[in-house]
């Protein structure tokens, strides 16, 4: 088994291949003057079992992407494995208007005409698997998440509402905590409100996990209600650390601390997600 890391996921590629016991290819990639890719595979890789790693996220690692499927292919791979750790577009799976592209089912149909198999992480809403042509397989970085927070001291891990308590209950069960979940309420397009169950949280390290924290609004007002139960700190932590909008400052002065995975490369990237690809790797080969 050999790893090609993408230039969107190298911290990961790297990560991934050391617990894989394999090395990594030898890959060029660059920009031209008028910003086209170049990719190309400086080794054959007659017999290898290729394992590409490329988050599709800003638009331009899309197309780096597929040309890396092509320049493995070319180079003799015996199977390509994709593993997608942040799947762009992945929120736009319907169309929700007459005339509206569905975003997420094209990059499925497109990634899996150059791949053998593929792997996501903590994809935001997993009806879009069913759009690959090939075998794939979503998995999920809330247990590595979970172990981080209790080797921090987490006594309570909560959800930011009901439709993410299942990647509470992970977490925590990795955590060996309690868990629980907020009751969110949308107001209108950008008003949410934010209430709190019946929480023990007084005098608790309490962390709030998500798979992905973007503008943040919600999990800001979520460490708000927590303060005002008593906690004595709160995390935030997510598998995909978007911060659009500037967000992360805003984070960074509600929560104690603002944690994230390398599914996307960000200065909160403390926790990796290579433990859960190089098991499903391993499982998968054996």
């Amino acid at each position: 088994m050999i790893v090609v890391g993408g230039s969107a996921s190298g911290s990961l590629s790297r990560e991934l291949s050391k617990r894989l016991g394999c090395r990594m290819a030898d890959v060029e990639i660059k920009r031209f003057p008028d910003e086209e890719c170049y990719v190309k595979v400086k080794e054959p890789l007659k017999g290898q079992d290729a394992v590409i790693v490329q988050t599709t996220y800003p638009d331009p690692n899309i197309l780096e992407l597929l040309l890396l499927q092509d320049a493995v292919r070319n180079s003799g791979a015996e199977s390509i494995t994709t593993v997608i750790p942040y799947f762009g577009y992945a929120r736009q799976d319907k169309s929700f208007t007459e005339g509206e592209a569905v975003s997420a089912r094209l990059m499925a149909k497109h990634i899996s005409l150059g791949t053998d198999r593929a792997f996501t992480i903590d994809i935001h809403n997993i009806s879009v698997l069913e759009a690959f042509t090939v075998p794939v397989r979503n998995l999920s970085a809330m247990p590595a998440i979970g172990k981080f927070l209790a080797d921090n001291s987490v006594d309570l891990i909560v959800s930011p509402d009901e439709g993410s308590k299942a990647r509470a209950s992970l977490a925590a069960e990795a955590a060996g905590c309690q868990w629980d979940f907020l009751q969110k309420k949308r107001i209108d397009g950008s008003t949410v409100e934010i209430k709190p169950k019946n929480l023990d949280a007084n005098g608790k390290s309490i962390a709030i996990v998500d798979d992905i924290i973007a503008t943040g609004g919600t999990m800001i007002k979520a460490a708000e209600q927590l303060k005002k139960l008593g906690a004595r700190s709160v995390f935030a932590a997510c598998t995909h650390g978007l911060f659009t909008g500037g967000s992360l400052p805003k984070l960074q002065a509600s929560f104690d601390r603002v944690l994230s995975t390398d599914t996307l490369e960000r200065p909160t990237s403390a926790i990796s997600a290579a433990e859960c690809i190089a098991q499903a790797l391993k499982n998968t080969s054996g």
